[in-house]
């Protein structure tokens, strides 16, 4: 899974990068700690444009009649996406792109305390998880939420943990978006590790306050 990931390219770049109008009230750049319930970063397609926008971290279904009325849907796993009742929907008609630039997984070794990571692209360019969104509205209260899709990791990510957000090249950001058709299925897959880079980092990262460039520091 990814419960905590870090971001620091410029929302004017961003939006550039994904050929994407920004919204006016986007989130704070840079953020080295991206912590679930928050507003993050969002490319969605509407009436033919892509557009960044800010959406909460934590997927509402629809019938939840407040936004903690059961569990925090942070991420959807791929397996199964296609036929929870929460994301189904979503699944088939509204798809998104998070951009980030790395994110954190805890590891455990056996009789120990856990280690956070960072995990980035082996390039150093950005990385795009590959999202579903939602809105919810209740009683006058209106909230566009979305989840990252996570898969099986691979290789020696899966000895970090054995899950990783499905991660998408610029290749495949338009058949994900639903702009090239249908195929969007056959993306839900897991990077290869030599695709990615790890190092270990401060367990300062544990608290939602912790904030820096620090957080990503190898140790």
């Amino acid at each position: 899974m990814c419960g905590r990931f870090a971001i620091t390219l410029p929302n004017d770049a961003m939006a550039q990068l994904f050929a994407a109008a920004p919204a006016n009230d986007l989130p704070t750049i840079p953020s080295y700690n991206v912590c679930p319930t928050t507003n993050i970063h969002v490319v969605f397609g509407e009436d033919g444009t892509r557009k960044l926008v800010p959406m909460r971290w934590g997927f509402i279904p629809q019938w939840y009649k407040k936004p903690n009325d059961g569990p925090l849907l942070i991420n959807a796993r791929a397996e199964t996406i296609a036929e929870k009742p929460a994301f189904r929907a979503a699944c088939r008609a509204r798809r998104c792109l998070i951009p980030a630039d790395g994110f954190y997984e805890w590891h455990r070794p056996e009789g120990g305390e856990k280690q956070p990571w960072f995990i980035r692209p082996a390039d150093d360019g950005p990385m795009v998880f590959a999202g579903i969104w939602q809105d919810w509205e209740r009683e006058g209260e209106r909230l566009r939420t979305c989840a990252m899709v996570t898969c099986a990791a691979l290789g020696r990510m899966a000895e970090i943990h054995h899950r990783v957000p499905v991660v998408l090249t610029p290749d495949q950001w338009g058949k994900w978006l639903g702009e090239e058709g249908h195929g969007a299925a056959s993306l839900m897959r897991s990077v290869e590790d030599t695709a990615l880079q790890f190092h270990k980092v401060s367990k300062a990262v544990k608290s939602n306050r912790a904030e820096g460039p620090d957080l990503i520091a190898p140790l």
